[in-house]
C-alpha cells in the first residue's frame, strides 16, 4: 500500500507542452473546476497548470499549516513537471500562495494576477470561530453560506444549477484540511512585505465582492510597487465563475508579452554575509563588570526577550478582540501586570514545545475551574475551541473536573462554559 504523498499537490494540464506555464490556484472551497471557463481560451497560448488544495476535489486529505506551506507543496509539484518559472493566477487563499511565491521565491514568478485576495484576509478571529464551527458542525454550514458569499443575488437567482455546483464542492472537502486552510489564512499576513514585490501584478476584484472587496484590492495596488487594478462589475467573491468571459480577457491582456523560460528559474543574487558584533549592555555606575578586558568580550549570548513571542501566542490563542481590550484596559495601572503576563505565561510557559495547545487548554480549563476564576474561564473556553478541543471533549472535562474539584465549582463553571460554546458553535446570519 502506497503512503499517501505529503508534499505535493493534485493538479491537472491543459495546453501545448511547449508553450510558457501558467499556474492556476483556487479559492478555499472550491476545486480547480472554478477555472473552467477560462481555461479553453488560455490554454491556447499557455501550458495551464490547475491544483487543488489539500483534502479538495478529492486530494489527499493531508492538511498544510500554513499558506507557506502550501507554496511548498506547489513548488514541490512544479519542480516534478521540471517547471522553473511561472506565471501564476490564484483566487482568494490562491492569491495569498502567489502573495507568498512572490515574496519567497521571486526567481521563479514571472507575472502574478491576483483575484478576490487580500495581503490580510479579515482577522484572525474570524478565521479562527470559522474552524470552531466546522469542527462542531461539520461543513454543512459553510456550504449553504457559500452562495452569497462567493455569488451576487441575481447571478445565484439565475443560476441554480452553479449554485448547487458550489454548494457541493463545499460539502465533499475533506473537514480537516479546510480548519486547517482557515487556521493558514488567520495567521496570514503580508502587509508589511509588499513593497518587496517585484513581478508585475494584476490584482482583480469583483465590484459586489462583499469578502475581499475592492478595498482590500487597493491596499494591494498601493503596495506593490508594479501592480494595476481592474474591478469587474456585476461580480462578487468568485469573479471567474460570475463573470468568465471579463476575467478571461482581463488575464490574456496581463499575462500577454510576458515572455520566460519555463525551464530556467533567474539565478538568486547572493546575500552578502552579516557582521555580528557583540556589543555588551551598559553596566550600572561603579559596576566593576563594566569595565573593558577580555572579560566583556567572553560573556554568554544575551537570552531573546519572550515579550514579542508571547504577544503573538496570546492573540493567536485567546484572539486580537480580547487581548487589544486587556491591554486597553491596563494601559495605565495595570501596563506592568500585563506586561508580566505576557513574557511569563505567554512567552516562556505556554510557548513550550512538551505540550501542545489542546492540552495545555485542558489543563488550564481545569485548573480555573478548581480555583473558582470564572471570568479568565470565558476566555480559555472560547480559547480550547479554537485550539481544536470539542463541545463534546469540554463536557467531559466538566464532567472530569466535578469529581476532583467539587460539583459546586463545576456547576457554576459548566455555566460560563455553555454559554460560550453556544455563542462560538453558531453559524453567522
Amino acid at each position: 500500500m502506497s503512503e499517501t504523498p505529503t508534499n505535493t499537490l493534485q493538479y491537472r494540464v491543459d495546453g501545448p507542452d511547449d508553450a510558457p506555464v501558467l499556474i492556476m490556484g483556487p479559492s478555499l472551497g472550491t476545486t480547480w473546476h472554478m477555472w473552467d471557463r477560462q481555461v479553453p481560451e488560455l490554454a491556447a497560448q499557455w501550458r495551464i497548470v490547475r491544483f487543488d488544495l489539500p483534502g479538495h476535489g478529492g486530494a489527499p486529505a493531508v492538511p498544510a499549516s500554513s499558506v507557506a506551506e502550501l507554496g511548498d507543496r506547489l513548488l514541490a509539484t512544479l519542480d516534478e513537471l521540471g517547471i522553473q518559472r511561472f506565471g501564476y493566477v490564484g483566487c482568494s487563499i490562491g492569491g495569498a500562495i502567489g502573495l507568498d511565491l512572490a515574496l519567497r521565491a521571486p526567481h521563479r514568478v514571472a507575472s502574478l494576477a491576483l483575484v478576490s485576495a487580500s495581503p490580510r484576509f479579515g482577522t484572525a478571529d474570524e478565521f479562527r470561530q470559522r474552524g470552531v464551527i466546522v469542527r462542531t458542525h461539520g461543513l454543512e454550514p459553510m456550504a449553504r453560506s457559500a452562495p452569497e458569499q462567493w455569488f451576487t443575488p441575481g447571478f445565484a437567482g439565475a443560476q441554480p444549477a452553479i449554485v448547487e455546483w458550489s454548494v457541493q464542492m463545499v460539502r465533499t472537502t475533506d473537514t480537516a484540511c479546510y480548519i486547517a486552510a482557515c487556521e493558514a489564512l488567520a495567521a496570514f499576513d503580508v502587509r508589511e512585505a509588499l513593497g518587496s514585490i517585484a513581478v508585475p501584478a494584476l490584482v482583480l476584484v469583483g465590484s459586489e465582492d462583499q469578502v475581499t472587496g475592492p478595498a482590500e484590492a487597493r491596499t494591494l495596488v498601493a503596495g506593490i510597487a508594479d501592480a494595476r487594478l481592474a474591478v469587474v462589475p456585476g461580480a462578487s467573491h468568485l469573479a471567474p465563475v460570475e463573470q468568465p468571459a471579463a476575467v478571461t480577457d482581463l488575464l490574456v491582456q496581463h499575462f500577454t508579452g510576458t515572455a520566460f523560460d519555463t525551464l530556467t528559474a533567474l539565478p538568486v543574487a547572493p546575500v552578502a554575509p552579516v557582521a555580528v558584533v557583540a556589543v555588551p549592555a551598559p553596566a550600572a555606575p561603579g559596576d566593576a563588570a563594566a569595565a573593558e578586558g577580555p572579560a566583556a568580550e567572553t560573556a554568554g549570548p544575551v537570552r531573546p526577550d519572550p515579550y514579542d513571542t508571547g504577544l503573538k501566542l496570546r492573540r493567536e490563542v485567546l484572539g486580537d478582540a480580547h487581548v487589544d481590550r486587556v491591554l486597553d484596559e491596563g494601559a495605565a495601572f495595570a501596563a506592568d501586570f500585563q506586561d508580566l503576563v505576557t513574557r511569563y505565561a505567554w512567552g516562556e510557559v505556554w510557548s513550550r514545545e512538551g505540550l501542545d495547545r489542546r492540552t495545555r487548554s485542558a489543563i488550564t480549563l481545569t485548573a480555573l475551574i478548581a480555583g473558582g476564576h470564572l471570568d479568565e474561564l470565558t476566555g480559555h473556553t472560547r480559547a480550547a475551541l479554537r485550539n481544536g478541543l470539542t463541545p463534546d471533549e469540554l463536557k467531559e472535562i466538566l464532567i472530569h473536573a466535578a469529581v476532583y474539584c467539587g460539583l459546586p465549582a463545576a456547576n457554576a463553571a459548566l455555566r460560563v462554559v455553555q454559554e460560550v460554546v453556544r455563542e462560538e458553535t453558531t453559524p453567522r446570519a
